[in-house]
């Protein structure tokens, strides 16, 4: 099993939740971090509180016309990257009927498209080393779908589709590819969901309350890591429904819609 020990790795999505958790569980592996997100007060929070080598690089995933030069400055950190760990995102809570398609471009922009630029953007520099790891952390919602979520399952399905073939054709220049799908963690997920006019929810949900400690996350994210590992499914119970939706469709589909799921 390789170690992720040592390693230089950039996390998007750093400033809070499982981005701020996994940034803390490397950084008692000697990494180097690279920290990025929009709020540069939390970002140094988090950097205060890891016990290594920090750099913070500051942006937004939907500033796509800086995506490579805001991986330059990355790269330029440690004068290499070695992991690159794509964590920014948002959720959603809102019927698809009554959500308005800006809410819709906002999901696919932040969630699908801004982490496509980011790694096309680095593509390069791990071709030109011939080793390099792209970590993206999804969702079980991007294997199955979920009433309330509907433009973030379709912007997580996408990314499926995208680092799948990313992985075929790229391993012949030493590139992996993990996805890294969570269930219910306990972190601010629901409360910053978007709702159908793009307003923030503000309020959490019991399964999300309830749900995997991020701290215990980030431990099994590491391993998964490091055991190179194509797709892990980390969470609860929830997590069967990788398995339903392959083998027994229709009764996952009357299972989730009998569940509580906002």
């Amino acid at each position: 099993m390789p170690s992720i020990n040592n390693k230089i790795i950039w996390i998007t999505g750093a400033s809070s939740g499982i981005g701020e958790a996994v940034a803390y569980e490397l950084s008692e592996k000697n990494c180097k971090l690279i920290l990025s997100g929009r709020n540069i007060e939390a970002l140094e929070k988090v950097k205060s509180k890891c016990n290594c080598e920090v750099a913070i690089v500051p942006f937004d995933l939907a500033d796509f016309d800086n995506a490579q030069s805001n991986t330059k400055k990355a790269i330029e950190a440690f004068g290499k990257v070695d992991v690159l760990i794509n964590n920014g995102g948002i959720s959603q809570r809102s019927l698809l009927a009554e959500t308005d398609f800006s809410v819709d471009k906002k999901l696919i922009e932040i969630d699908y498209l801004g982490t496509v630029a980011i790694t096309k953007a680095i593509l390069p520099h791990f071709i030109q080393n011939q080793n390099g790891h792209f970590v993206t952390i999804t969702s079980l919602m991007g294997k199955f779908g979920s009433p309330y979520r509907s433009g973030y399952c379709g912007a997580k399905h996408a990314l499926h589709g995208f680092f799948d073939v990313l992985r075929m054709e790229h391993q012949k220049d030493g590139i992996d590819v993990t996805l890294i799908c969570p269930g219910f963690i306990q972190t601010n997920v629901a409360k910053n969901a978007l709702t159908a006019d793009g307003s923030k929810q503000n309020t959490d949900d019991n399964a999300t309350q309830n749900g995997m400690p991020v701290g215990v996350f980030a431990k099994k994210f590491v391993k998964a890591v490091e055991r190179n590992k194509f797709e892990a499914y980390i969470g609860g119970k929830e997590t069967i429904g990788v398995f339903l939706k392959r083998f027994f469709p229709k009764f996952l589909h009357y299972y989730v819609l009998r569940s509580k799921v906002r």
